[in-house]
């Protein structure tokens, strides 16, 4: 079986996350059925959303390019980044560490592809938004892409930053404001494209119709390293 890296801490509660869906998600009846993973947390690593839109000069790269090949020394045979703003990274990293990394965003734009899906609202952090990642990837495959307005935007935002990264229960009112903004838009499925929207929808009912791209990640995580997901998985809820 294949060795799953993880390059964590982009920020620590969705890594610790990202741990708890792998094995979830995993088709095992003991121990020893479960897959083996190294996990190498970077909670330091500059803000990336700062650093792509211009607001620190402090890049993430080197600290990424350490953990990668710290585990591609120990023996990591694929990695996964529970950082979807992290991906904008992705060529670089992949090409500078020397391992397949896993591109969630392209696995969710296959998923959605293959669902019959043609409109998709997307929440996720400025940087993610501003980079264009789900636009081209989604695009490329004739899905339509809305995003919040200015307003809503800074509602996503404040639920990432000063909710789930400070430790505070999230404001689900503000979450739902801008999933109904989106599904009104022609929205068929709402993308929660941030890992801490992940940990948003651990914790709370976020209703039907949403995908979360950290979900879609972990599966690929498992198929990637050999193991057969749980039957009862329903990735598009």
């Amino acid at each position: 079986m294949a060795l799953l890296g993880v390059i964590g801490g982009l920020g620590p509660m969705a890594t610790a996350y990202f741990m708890e869906l792998i094995t979830s998600m995993t088709d095992a009846g003991c121990d020893q059925e479960h897959m083996r993973m190294l996990v190498y947390s970077i909670p330091d690593t500059p803000d990336r959303t700062s650093f792509i839109l211009g607001r620190s000069q402090a890049s993430p790269l080197p600290n990424m390019l350490e953990a990668g090949r710290a585990l591609k020394s120990l023996g990591a045979d694929v990695i996964a980044v529970p950082c979807i703003t992290a991906h904008y990274f992705h060529l670089e990293l992949e090409a500078g560490v020397g391992v397949r990394i896993l591109h969630a965003i392209r696995e969710c734009a296959d998923l959605l592809k293959e669902s019959g899906v043609t409109n998709v609202g997307l929440m996720a952090t400025e940087g993610t938004v501003s980079t264009g990642l789900f636009q081209r990837e989604l695009q490329s495959r004739g899905i339509t892409l809305t995003v919040p307005g200015q307003e809503g935007q800074r509602a996503v935002t404040s639920l990432i930053y000063d909710d789930v990264k400070s430790g505070r229960k999230p404001d689900m009112d503000s979450f739902r404001r801008v999933k109904n903004e989106l599904r009104q838009r022609g929205a068929e499925v709402v993308l929660l494209g941030c890992t801490e929207l992940s940990v948003i929808k651990r914790d709370n009912d976020t209703g039907s119709g949403v995908l979360d791209v950290m979900e879609v990640l972990a599966s690929s995580a498992v198929k990637e390293c050999g193991k057969k997901l749980s039957p009862h998985l329903r990735l598009i809820t």
